[in-house]
């Protein structure tokens, strides 16, 4: 029978059939699942393209993608937005080559700045931003052998947050508003947007126990927190934050080996550190964890720009954004935040 390349605008369109196969397939991720679409369904006006290759009736390759406003103006098709992972997953390379091809239509007809694919593996030849790695390492349940794969010197400052009267409890929406202010805290200080408190509050309800924030407390107070998803054998720290003052404490180090033991126990077997700059604090963080980074091959076809984008902070002419942002006051960061972080998704 023929490849049929499907277009599904419609959320409900074979949606149990599309986390079926996400559910099974070696190269999906969680954000290809059905509930990652409808949450930035629910908090951004993003325009979907999903696309799903089906052969006898049943679906062998799938593509998310969001249609998403650029500044100062145009838009971008991006595979998946807000996401470390997305592009294609297929069952095969005629698949995943007819849903490659499929997708730049898509961009080419919808006249976007330019498709841009969240792949591990690069997919045709479409030209590669070498710009993010990502951490992932397989995990025992056994806490010794975890704490052991640590450098020495790391290891020490894990043990540390104990001793200096840290504790932690995983939780969901009880933990949502202090979580919030943490987190938007942190990115602030970044000079990064922070997303709207709506979509940490979606995510908890559409995962369930997929998603769970892990909060760290000394002397009775929040003092850090990670929102955690939970996919197949994989835990993925995601959105996460800490108070300057509790860095003293070792609290990131003792967060982390916290939500690895939780998820050792919970049989939890990959843990997947996520996406960092390379030659950044959080990139020699992980290094220092003995994770080892895995290049990750964002590609695009470009449509109407000539050259790749580059939404880094790091480029010149975001600096002095970044540094106003940095002073501004946090109450008003998480008031703008939200209007302007839809622009860099």
């Amino acid at each position: 029978m023929e490849r049929e390349i499907r277009v599904m605008d419609d959320l409900s369109s074979l949606s149990e059939e599309w986390d079926a196969y996400v559910a099974q397939q070696p190269e999906a991720t969680f954000f290809h699942t059905m509930g990652w679409q409808r949450v930035i369904d629910r908090c951004f006006s993003y325009r979907p393209v999903r696309l799903a290759a089906m052969e006898n009736g049943k679906i062998t390759g799938v593509l998310p993608a969001f249609v998403t406003p650029q500044l100062p103006f145009g838009r971008a098709m991006i595979s998946s937005p807000l996401a470390v992972y997305g592009g294609i997953a297929a069952d095969d390379e005629a698949t995943r080559q007819a849903l490659l091809a499929a997708g730049q239509k898509q961009a080419d007809d919808r006249r976007v700045r330019y498709l841009e694919m969240r792949n591990v593996e690069p997919v045709g030849d479409m030209p590669v931003k070498e710009l993010y790695v990502t951490f992932r390492r397989e995990i025992s349940g056994d806490h010794e052998e975890n704490l052991a794969a640590i450098p020495r010197k790391q290891r020490r400052m894990v043990r540390q947050g104990e001793k200096k009267g840290l504790t932690s409890e995983i939780g969901g929406a009880e933990f949502l508003d202090g979580f919030y202010d943490i987190y938007s805290g942190s990115v602030r200080n970044l000079g990064t947007p922070v997303f709207p408190k709506k979509l940490f509050r979606a995510l908890l309800d559409e995962f369930g126990d997929g998603c769970k924030i892990l909060a760290v407390f000394h002397e009775g107070k929040m003092v850090a927190g990670v929102m955690t998803f939970f996919f197949r054998d994989q835990v993925l720290p995601y959105y996460g934050g800490a108070l300057k003052e509790a860095f003293k404490l070792t609290v990131n180090d003792f967060m982390y080996w916290q939500l690895m033991c939780h998820a050792a126990d919970e049989g939890y077997r990959v843990f997947d550190f996520g996406r960092s700059k390379q030659d950044t604090g959080p990139y020699r963080f992980k290094r220092h964890w003995g994770f080892e980074p895995e290049p990750l091959n964002y590609q695009y076809h470009l449509v109407t720009m000539r050259e790749m984008p580059d939404m880094s902070p790091k480029n010149p002419k975001f600096s002095m954004a970044i540094e106003l942002w940095k002073k501004m006051p946090l109450r008003l960061t998480q008031w703008i935040g939200p209007s302007v972080v839809r622009y860099f998704p």
